[in-house]
């Protein structure tokens, strides 16, 4: 039984990319597909509805089952637009993977402050717009007695995660994006939606264009080695975590060629109590202390 059968899935920002291979593999898992992409260029800007429609004739070629969609998944009105497509070409949405996005790398220094709202914009508020208009579509079903097994999968980034020079816009959006994740987990399980989030790391038009980035995930000379940067390889983890019994929910996920890795997410290194009011010479001491202690115990490398 492949893994997505009879299930609709959207997947925003899906033509090209990651978003394309999820898409793809989740018609090969046996979901009807919503193909979703404004046709934008990696900045956010341009419009090309063609772009979508040709992963959705592509799946529709090779046998599988897609609509395409052109709406802009930044606003309300979009989303709405793209949850009354699906529904009224399916009947119904189990799943939605927010993989649009846009980038604009700058010091931050000197970011105008455009280039700050459109990232913004064009990552958290593309995931919060679709999952904001699916959650309130789950939930009146829930509540109208229909047993619902949903998922969202989201995409956070280690610029975010784990910080990144000149990516204080990218990197905001997307920590903003994993916070959404383990929220929203815990909001919206009560309606029968899980939520969880794939970290990827691969080659995509994003990467391509980014000095030293670009040679590090270029694909490998000889076409039997191993394509650790193909964007491919992180779809079949979101693939299962769109597949009715997956059972995560709250999950932030690392996926890179063959590896997957977990993110425990923040965390308290240590505490201190002193009992009463701290002053702030002996903040001082105590911080300073720990501090050392903590480059003396990662090593000469710290």
């Amino acid at each position: 039984m492949p893994a997505l059968a009879d299930r609709v899935v959207i997947v925003t920002g899906s033509g090209r990319g990651l978003g394309r291979e999820h898409a793809r593999l989740a018609a090969r898992e046996g979901a009807r597909v919503v193909v979703n992409d404004i046709g934008a260029g990696p900045d956010g800007r341009g419009f090309d509805p063609g772009i979508a429609e040709a992963v959705a004739k592509e799946i529709s070629s090779a046998g599988g089952i897609a609509v395409a969609s052109a709406a802009d998944v930044r606003t309300m009105r979009g989303a709405t637009e793209l949850l009354d497509l699906a529904v009224d070409t399916f009947g119904t949405v189990h799943g939605l993977v927010n993989n649009a996005g846009i980038l604009r790398d700058r010091m931050f220094a000197n970011m105008p402050e455009d280039d700050w709202d459109a990232v913004i914009e064009g990552q958290l508020k593309a995931t919060f717009a679709p999952t904001r208009v699916l959650a309130g579509y789950w939930r009146d079903a829930a509540k109208s007695g229909r047993e619902i097994k949903a998922s969202v999968v989201n995409v956070p980034s280690t610029s975010g995660l784990i910080g990144a020079v000149g990516q204080t816009n990218y990197g905001a959006a997307k920590a903003g994006i994993a916070a959404l994740t383990v929220i929203l987990a815990q909001e919206l399980s009560r309606y029968g939606v899980r939520v969880n989030a794939v970290t990827p790391v691969a080659r995509t038009r994003m990467t391509e264009n980014v000095p030293g980035v670009a040679e590090m995930v270029a694909a490998p000379a000889d076409a039997d080695e191993f394509d650790v940067y193909h964007p491919g390889n992180v779809s079949p983890l979101v693939a299962w975590l769109l597949s009715e019994d997956c059972p995560d929910n709250g999950a932030v996920y690392y996926a890179k060629g063959g590896e997957i890795r977990r993110f425990a997410g923040w965390s308290y290194e240590w505490t201190i109590d002193k009992g009463r009011r701290w002053t702030v010479p002996e903040i001082d001491a105590e911080l300073r202390a720990r501090s050392a202690q903590t480059v003396s115990a990662a090593g000469p490398h710290a």
